[in-house]
C-alpha cells in the first residue's frame, strides 16, 4: 500500500508541474506587455514638472515568454523522476489537456519554484535550461512570484547565466531577470550586474537579441533614480547605438535615455558625453515618428537643465560633446526643428513647437 501512496503522489506531482509550466507558455497572454520597438507614439506618457514643461514619464519594459511544448523525456520527466505518458496513455491517468491548458503562471507553487531554480544550476543541457528560463520568466509576471523567487535566492542563480556560453540562454536570462527587475526589492540585488549587461552590450552585435535584451533590462533598472549611476560612463555607448541600429533598438535605447535625463543629477554627466556629430540627422521627418517624439523628449528634459557658466563654458570647448550637438547655439538642431512643425503626426509637431517656443 506505501508503493502505491509513493506512486500516485509522483503522478499528482507530476500533473501539477505539467500544468503549471504547459500553462505558462499557453497562458502568456494574460502577463504580456507592450514590448519595446513595438510601441507607437502614444506610449510615450508625460508628466508636468514644476516649470510646467512636459516631460516623459519613466518607460517600463516586460519580457513575454516563449511558449513550452512538452515531450516524453524533457525536462518535466526529469522533474518528476517519472517518464511523461504519451497522449495515448493520458486517459488512463486522468490528466486532460484541456485542465492543462488551462493552468496559469500565478499558480506556480513555492516549491515548484524551488524545484525549478535547482534545476537551472544542474541541468547543463541548453534547451532544458532555456524551458526552465522562459517558465520562471513567465511566473515572474506576477509579483507574487517575484518576492518568492527573491526569496529563495532566485536572483542570482539567474543572472549566474548571463555568462553561459549559448547567446541563446543569455536572452532568456536576461528576459527573466527583466521581469524580475519590475520590483524595487530585486532592483537592489540586481544592481550588482549592471556593469555586466552593458559589457553585453558592447560586446555583443549591433541590433541582436543581446542587445535589445539587455537594453530592456536597464530600461527597467532606470525607472526610479536610484541606479542610474551606475550607467553614467555609458551614454556615449547609448548615443553611439542611435545612429548605427535599426529603429526598434533606437526606441529602446531612447527609453533608457529619456528616463536618465529625468533625473537632475544625471545631467552633467549626459551632457558631457561624446556624441556622434550625425546624431543630429536623426532630428528628421524620415526618422520613424515614434523615435522622433522619444528624441524630442529627450531633448526637451535636457533643456530644463541650466549649467553654471564655469560649466557651461567647460562644455562649449568640448566640441563633440552631446552638448555641442544638440544644445549649443551653433547646433544643426535649431535650423532643423522648424521643419517639423509640418510633421504628419501631431504629437511629434507638438513638442517640436514646444522646443522652439
Amino acid at each position: 500500500m506505501g508503493d502505491d501512496d509513493s506512486i500516485m503522489s509522483r503522478l499528482f506531482n507530476t500533473k501539477a508541474l505539467l500544468g503549471i509550466v504547459v500553462g505558462a507558455g499557453a497562458s502568456y497572454g494574460i502577463y504580456k506587455l507592450v514590448a519595446s520597438g513595438k510601441s507607437d507614439a502614444n506610449n510615450v506618457k508625460k508628466s508636468k514638472n514644476d516649470n510646467g514643461t512636459s516631460e516623459s514619464g519613466p518607460e517600463r519594459d516586460a519580457s513575454s515568454g516563449g511558449r513550452v511544448f512538452l515531450q516524453p523525456g524533457t525536462l518535466l520527466a526529469k522533474v518528476s523522476e517519472l517518464n511523461l505518458l504519451h497522449h495515448s496513455e493520458s486517459r488512463a491517468a486522468n490528466i486532460p489537456s484541456r485542465e492543462i491548458l488551462s493552468q496559469s503562471p500565478g499558480n506556480l507553487q513555492p516549491h515548484h519554484i524551488e524545484m525549478l531554480l535547482s534545476l537551472l544550476e544542474t541541468n547543463s543541457n541548453p534547451s532544458d535550461r532555456m524551458q526552465i528560463l522562459v517558465t520562471l520568466g513567465n511566473a515572474a509576471a506576477f509579483s507574487v512570484n517575484q518576492d518568492i523567487i527573491r526569496e529563495l535566492g532566485g536572483l542570482h542563480k539567474i543572472a549566474s547565466l548571463l555568462s553561459d556560453p549559448v547567446p541563446d540562454t543569455r536572452v532568456h536570462c536576461l528576459n527573466a531577470l527583466n521581469n524580475l527587475s519590475m520590483n524595487v526589492r530585486n532592483q537592489e540585488q540586481l544592481k550588482v550586474y549592471v556593469p555586466q549587461v552593458l559589457e553585453l552590450i558592447e560586446m555583443s552585435p549591433v541590433n541582436s537579441d543581446l542587445q535589445l535584451a539587455s537594453l530592456r533590462l536597464l530600461t527597467n533598472m532606470s525607472v526610479t533614480n536610484n541606479h542610474q549611476h551606475l550607467m553614467k560612463n555609458s551614454i556615449t555607448l547609448f548615443l553611439s547605438l542611435l545612429v548605427v541600429s535599426n529603429e526598434e533598438m533606437q526606441i529602446q535605447v531612447l527609453k533608457v535615455l529619456v528616463n536618465l535625463s529625468a533625473n537632475p543629477d544625471m545631467m552633467e554627466d549626459i551632457v558631457q558625453a561624446q556624441a556622434p556629430a550625425s546624431l543630429v540627422l536623426l532630428f528628421d521627418g524620415c526618422t520613424n515618428a515614434p523615435v522622433l517624439l522619444r528624441l524630442l523628449t529627450f531633448v526637451a528634459n535636457l533643456r530644463t537643465w541650466t549649467p553654471s557658466a564655469q560649466v557651461a563654458d567647460a562644455l562649449r570647448r568640448g566640441k563633440d560633446s552631446l552638448y555641442c550637438v544638440l544644445l549649443a547655439p551653433p547646433s544643426q538642431l535649431h535650423h532643423r526643428l522648424p521643419l517639423l512643425l509640418s510633421h504628419p503626426d501631431d504629437q511629434v509637431r507638438t513638442q517640436a513647437a514646444h522646443l522652439l517656443a
